[in-house]
Formats: C-alpha cells, structure tokens, sequence
C-alpha cells in the first residue's frame, strides 16, 4: 500500500517547544514485595529519536513503560520530562504535558467504531466547558469540526479509510494495533510509549506498522519509545537500544552494538550459547 504523504495539522502546527521531548530517568528502582521489577534504572530518550528497550520475558520492560507513565510508582528514583519531575505524577496530567501510549494488550471499546474511539482521544485538547456542550454553540462546532479534522487526517494516514464506521471488535488484531496507534496520536503527544505495537501481527501488518512509524519518527519528528520482542525489527529501525534482564539494565547502545554484546547474548541463549 502506498504511504500517506500529508502532512497531520497536529505536525504541521507543532512548533520546537511542542516537539521538545526529554526522559530522564534515574536510580528508578521498582518491587512488588520481595520481587525487584527494576533495579536502579538510569535511561534518557531525547527529542527526535526513537528508542527501542528490549529483554527476555520478565524482564522488567513493561514496569519501566509503567513507571513512565505513570501507571506505577517506583520506591527510589526520580523521572523527569522536560526538566519536570513527574515521578509520581498521576497518569491524566502526564498526558496534559505530552505522554502518550499504546499497550501491551489492547485497550480498545470495541463496540465502538474506529472514528469514535480515536474522537475520544481529543477530551484533552476539547476547551469548552460543560454548559456549552449542551447548547452545542458555534464555538463548540467549530472546535468539533477542528478535532474531527484532526482524527479524519490520522485515519487517512494510517490507511484506514475503508474502516472509520467499523466497530473496533469485529477488526481483525493487526488493525486493531494501528487503531490503538492512530487513537495515541490523537493526543499529540511528544512522546510516544509504544508496548509491543507489533505483537500478533503477520509479517504484512508489521511492514505498514514499521513504515508507520519510521514516517513519524523520521519525517515529522515523533518521538517515541518501545518495547518489542521481534528482534529483526527492532534492530531495523531503532537509532538506540537498552537491554534490561531480570529488572536490571544490561546495556546500552546502537543495534549493532547491542546485538553483539555477550552479556545480552548470554541473556537471550543462555549461559552454554
């Protein structure tokens, strides 16, 4: 399928102070009673790059995406977003400041259609008051037509025109992950937390969701995070890779760097490989 070539109005319109994006987190430590997740975690994304953080099951991937986002809270450490501690922040104002995210397992409505639950991404950018609504007055309108631009240019870009009134359940799951990505996006946020997007895709669905997202990064500057297990894709189109094992961070460094790196060798074949 051919690529979208527009360009979203949510980039278009985002200026240096929008796109500024940087994580800084360090000494995060993280447990469940006696179970260590993480164990003094130091890690920075900065703007404009795409990021991979990669390990065996168990690993501890999902908790760091976690304490990103503010869905857990580690015991010691600080994390910051563009200099602003947000440690402990709750998860609906760190979306306010720029976090967005997809997830591991889908967290769709799937008795709604593809269009409704990406217009339900824009609550946070809506700037009229209850009251308003109700009378759906001319400034409400307009605001409507502008989020539902918004949604109308992602859908397009994402290629999925033919499904905007399908019910997200009846979706085949590959789609079902572009439309999760598509309903992050309408946040706009900065930066973008991405849980295993290719997880239960076939080999066509993780080409157009690669392409996706090295059209975001690339083009208009997207920043983004993920956590993937397809370690041909991973060392195709991440500029960064960290590599945690049982909560602790391995390494650091560019996909080939990483990929040759005995200790993540080891944690990925085993002590014998």
């Amino acid at each position: 399928m051919k690529a979208y070539r527009g360009e979203p109005s949510i980039y278009r319109n985002r200026n240096a102070e929008k796109r500024k994006a940087e994580l800084d987190i360090s000494g995060v430590t993280l447990t469940f009673g006696g179970v260590v997740a993480l164990k003094d975690i130091d890690f920075q994304v900065h703007t404009g790059e795409l990021v991979a953080v990669i390990g065996p099951n168990g690993a501890g991937k999902t908790s760091l995406m976690n304490c990103i986002t503010g869905y857990y809270r580690p015991q010691t450490g600080r994390i910051a977003f563009n200099g602003h501690d947000i440690t402990r922040m709750p998860t609906h104002d760190l979306v306010k400041i720029g976090l967005g995210r997809t997830f591991q397992n889908i967290e769709l409505f799937p008795g709604m259609t593809v269009l409704a639950n990406m217009l339900l991404a824009r609550h946070i950018h809506m700037k009229y008051p209850l009251a308003m609504a109700c009378l759906f007055s001319k400034g409400v309108r307009k605001q409507e037509v502008y989020h539902r631009q918004v949604v109308e240019e992602l859908i397009d870009f994402l290629e999925m025109q033919p499904i905007r009134k399908t019910p997200v359940g009846s979706l085949p799951y590959g789609l079902m992950k572009r439309v999760e990505l598509g309903r992050a996006l309408a946040m706009e946020p900065s930066l973008l937390v991405l849980d295993e997007p290719f997880a239960g895709m076939n080999l066509e669905e993780k080409e157009d969701m690669v392409r996706f997202l090295l059209e975001l990064n690339r083009v208009w500057g997207q920043t983004m995070v993920l956590v993937e297990h397809d370690m041909s894709i991973v060392m195709s189109i991440a500029r960064r890779v960290m590599v945690l094992n049982f909560g602790e961070k391995l390494t650091e460094g560019t996909a080939q760097e990483v990929q040759n790196h005995p200790e993540v060798i080891r944690a990925y074949l085993g002590d014998d490989a």
